[in-house]
């Protein structure tokens, strides 16, 4: 009996040592690769800015470098819509969980209850080094979750270039239409303001002519409404408006 009691208890030792070793090993990997990882992070964000830039092009495979070129990073209080100086590693959407920088989001159906006060913003330059394109982190609920994406304006802050989401769980071949290029290619030249205030439409049968609509999603209306809701939203006086009227950029 004894030596079936011993035998037992070597084995659970042997087993919790092999457990031991394999979290030790795990855990190494994992502190190991953090770099890779933000590394990976870091240049996927730049190629996602690079697309919304209008740079892929010329980017030709560097781009890191391309980026470094072309494209500023800036920090703007939304509410005020004037650059202000925070750390370099700054994150709007992880900011928006620090009371610091939280604001409460009022009377709006883009799909999250709180944002940052601060926001990055991206501003794209020629070789002259003036601003030509000005890019904006933009976020709002789809059908199923959170739609992550950067709107591109041009240098006069109303004409759209681009509207690139890089972050979606919508359903393939409905709502995560939003990543096809036939119809990201429907923004280019379309207007955000009309007399000072959002007009902007995505709806069904629009009248390509119209410089202020954009063809809704084929089957997919509450994608469709949360495009609309996230540009409500973000164009709007609690988002980038102030930011965009004040033409920031030139001064």
């Amino acid at each position: 009996m004894s030596a079936k009691k011993e035998t037992l208890g070597k084995t659970i030792g042997v087993v919790l040592a092999v457990c031991l070793v394999c979290s030790i090993i795990v855990s190494g990997s994992a502190v190991g690769l953090r770099s890779l990882q933000e590394t990976n992070a870091k240049l996927d964000q730049q190629s996602n800015i690079i697309e919304a830039a209008g740079l892929s092009d010329i980017a030709a495979g560097d781009i890191a470098g391309t980026y470094d070129k072309f494209v500023e990073e800036r920090f703007i209080d939304l509410s005020t819509g004037e650059y202000v100086e925070v750390a370099n590693d700054f994150d709007m959407y992880k900011a928006a969980k620090q009371p610091k920088y939280s604001v409460k989001v009022e009377n709006s159906n883009v799909g999250f209850q709180y944002r940052s006060s601060v926001a990055n913003i991206f501003l794209v330059k020629d070789d002259t080094g003036q601003v030509n394109r000005i890019i904006l982190p933009v976020n709002g609920s789809g059908l199923w979750d959170m739609m992550y994406g950067y709107l591109a304006l041009d240098v006069d802050g109303n004409t759209v270039r681009e509207l690139v989401y890089y972050k979606q769980k919508e359903t393939p071949g409905l709502g995560g239409e939003v990543q096809n290029p036939s119809w990201k290619a429907q923004w280019d030249g379309k207007k955000i303001f009309k007399d000072g205030e959002v007009a902007i439409e995505v709806k069904k049968n629009a009248d390509s002519s119209s410089d202020y609509v954009v063809d809704a999603l084929s089957g997919a209306t509450l994608t469709s409404n949360g495009v609309q809701n996230t540009l409500d939203y973000w164009a709007g006086d609690n988002g980038y408006g102030p930011f965009l009227k004040n033409q920031t950029w030139k001064s």
